[in-house]
């Protein structure tokens, strides 16, 4: 019998990776409940210019294919025009060459970019990079999840959880039940620290300011980004810096930031007697980079900054949360619906761990680059050397904009494992409006009937689609899953056998199978 009070999944956390993972578990039909501890979502640290956040290629085609994107572009040009600030102010927009993102502040462009490099690439909606500020794009998840049946309870912070054949939690003196738990509850995630999970890494080098000032002399600040013999500083008037102080990050929350202490920091980062009349907003951060060794544990799963944190240089970290987001929402839908492989959601940390590890390696990479010492002076200038050059701004942007992305699926084929080029069909239709669903895919671009009945064989599962690309890339078929990675691809003569194994590797029984068990 069905039990109301049970919910198939409770997620702890609202921001956009709770919100995103819900929306993907709404899509496949189970009951989600998101808690969170915040009673109103918005503040002003989620707004421009702080809040701004450079969303990479595999965020936009995650968006793109579920619908979203264009929601996310159309609230941010809305934000832009009711006075919330412009990305284009941003001090890296103000160049004669337009910037696709930076290393530890040294920027590569986008006239150096090698795009034929990236083969299986095809012109897509998504493209390679967009900046939004973070509290447009929880309210439009926001509103995704509620409009698809998504419970969020506001003011209720997970406190604790106990977990057998379901998991209890306590959240602001109230109990809830759940088939499982996910925590994205950020980096100090009570759901990590209740679960037990190990939570690995390097401790910090700095204390990072982001701070809002007025100040008596701005004319005193270089506008743009400097190192310095004592730290780093960026200025974009009139009045927004972050500067870091390499003090092994103590004073982050150690505590309050006042402007005393913002001037005193400035003055020293900055080498000269800058007066500070006024703080309007501050916030402190460091490059503490931790990972928990494992995803899982029992009914409870981590995705985002509970499972992974670094500094915020280079904005990787809400790409990859929301990666983990798209990686397991299907994963956990199939298992919780059953007939899914038994090694199925255990592939979610398989898949997503590595990514993370490179990604606290490419944080700390730049925390080098930046010490205060003569040798990262001179790693700066080779860098900055290399980074001019076409195969380096390439390298880079491959890098930061995530076209490098692959997970090691198996299979010949080079696509295998990669995000699924937007194949445009010959009446117009693309591969990634056909992900909307959140089923899997199979492009069949010979109308092979025996490809028709393989995904017959998994129906409700995997969408068949019949019909010629424009640029088929060499390919006669291609098996994609839901989250739009390539889990097979079929060449001039096609093996079905393999297609067959791979459906069965990511899609589990064939639905006859399913029934019957």
């Amino acid at each position: 019998m069905h039990d109301p009070a049970l919910h198939d999944v409770v997620i702890a956390g609202a921001g956009p990776v709770g919100l995103f993972l819900a929306c993907e578990l709404r899509l496949a039909g189970l009951s989600v409940l998101v808690l969170e501890q915040a009673v109103d979502p918005r503040s002003p640290l989620k707004r421009l210019p702080f809040g701004m956040r450079g969303l990479s290629a595999p965020t936009l085609e995650a968006l793109y294919r579920r619908g979203l994107l264009d929601d996310v572009a159309a609230a941010q040009r809305a934000t832009e025009a009711s006075g919330g600030g412009t990305v284009a102010a941003a001090h890296w927009m103000q160049q004669p060459r337009r910037p696709g993102g930076h290393f530890a502040g040294i920027p590569f462009y986008q006239d150096d970019i090698d795009s034929s490099q990236w083969p299986y690439r095809l012109p897509s909606p998504a493209g390679t990079s967009m900046a939004v500020d973070m509290e447009t794009l929880e309210t439009v998840l926001a509103a995704r999840a509620a409009a698809l049946g998504v419970e969020i309870r506001r003011g209720l912070g997970v406190e604790g959880f106990d977990q057998a054949d379901e998991v209890t939690i306590r959240a602001g003196g109230e109990t809830v039940r759940g088939r499982w738990l996910v925590g994205c509850d950020g980096g100090r995630s009570t759901v990590r620290k209740a679960g037990g999970f190990d939570f690995a890494g390097t401790d910090p080098e700095f204390t990072g300011y982001s701070v809002d000032v007025e100040m008596a002399d701005p004319d005193k600040l270089r506008p743009g980004r400097h190192y310095t013999p004592t730290g780093m500083y960026t200025y974009a008037r009139p009045g927004t810096i972050a500067m870091v102080e390499f003090d092994g990050g103590a004073f982050h929350r150690a505590r309050p930031v006042t402007l005393e202490h913002v001037q005193a920091v400035l003055r020293r980062v900055s080498g000269t007697d800058v007066a500070v009349t006024a703080l309007r907003l501050a916030t402190t951060w460091t490059d503490r980079a931790c990972q928990a060794t494992a995803y899982r544990n029992g009914r409870v799963l981590l995705a985002g900054d509970a499972a992974h944190i670094h500094s915020p240089l280079g904005g990787q970290g809400l790409n990859l949360g929301l990666g983990d987001a798209m990686n397991l929402g299907w994963k956990l839908a199939a298992t919780i619906r059953g007939g899914a492989a038994p090694d199925l959601l255990d592939s979610y940390c398989g898949e997503r761990h590595p990514v993370g590890a490179q990604v606290l390696d490419w944080s700390r990479a730049q925390v080098a680059l930046m010490r205060p010492t003569r040798s990262s002076r001179a790693l700066e200038a080779i860098i900055r050397d290399l980074i001019d050059t076409r195969d380096g701004a390439t390298y880079f942007a491959r890098r930061v904009w995530g076209v490098s992305l692959r997970y090691d699926l198996g299979g010949d084929h080079p696509l295998v494992g990669r995000s699924v080029p937007d194949f445009e069909l010959a009446d117009g239709t693309k591969a990634g409006g056909l992900l909307r669903t959140g089923r899997g895919l199979l492009l069949d671009f010979d109308s092979r009937a025996s490809l028709q009945a393989l995904a017959g064989r998994w129906r409700g599962r995997i969408t068949y689609v019949a019909g010629d690309a424009r640029d088929r890339l060499g390919l006669s078929a291609v098996l994609v899953r839901p989250d739009g990675f390539v889990a097979w691809a079929g060449g001039v003569a096609p093996d079905d056998d393999e297609a067959s194994k791979a459906a069965s590797r990511w899609f589990g029984e064939p639905q006859e199978a399913h029934e019957a068990a």
